[in-house]
């Protein structure tokens, strides 16, 4: 049964949600890839576009809001945070108005690589969208 309307959802509802799920994954599969190509781990980049996304907004994340923002613990968000610093792609520092915040913000290597990798992205999420679209005006309302 449908939560909202009580009925069994038909048939090809299922197979909206499938095929949803189908062009979900193959999405992330081309993104996980892409950055394996840039030699990054899909980690990696995800905390590049953390922080980039943040610094677009005239902020600097905190290890705090990275953590939130990649649905992980503080710790996992630190040791990911540690070893992108290794590799010259971020920079950490802590917080001036408060000592025991970690503040995290993009070098120029790793602006690079997130803009290439964002270029590809767009292309792909351009194509994205036009499935999506197909896939979700069949969904019954």
């Amino acid at each position: 049964m449908s939560a909202d309307t009580g009925r069994p959802l038909p048939d090809d509802e299922y197979r909206s949600l499938a095929q949803f799920r189908y062009a979900l994954r193959r999405f992330l599969a081309f993104s996980e890839d892409a950055a394996r190509r840039q030699g990054l781990t899909p980690s990696q980049h995800q905390l590049l576009l953390t922080v980039r996304g943040a610094e677009a907004t005239g902020s600097t994340p905190s290890l705090t809001d990275i953590a939130k923002q990649l649905q992980v613990r503080l710790h996992s968000a630190g040791e990911l945070v540690g070893r992108a610093v290794e590799y010259g792609l971020i920079e950490r520092r802590p917080d001036p108005n408060d000592a025991r915040r970690v503040l995290v913000t993009t070098t120029d290597e790793g602006r690079a690589h997130l803009e290439e990798l964002s270029q590809l992205h767009r292309r792909e999420l351009r194509r994205f969208r036009t499935e999506m679209n197909q896939v979700l005006s069949t969904i019954d309302e």
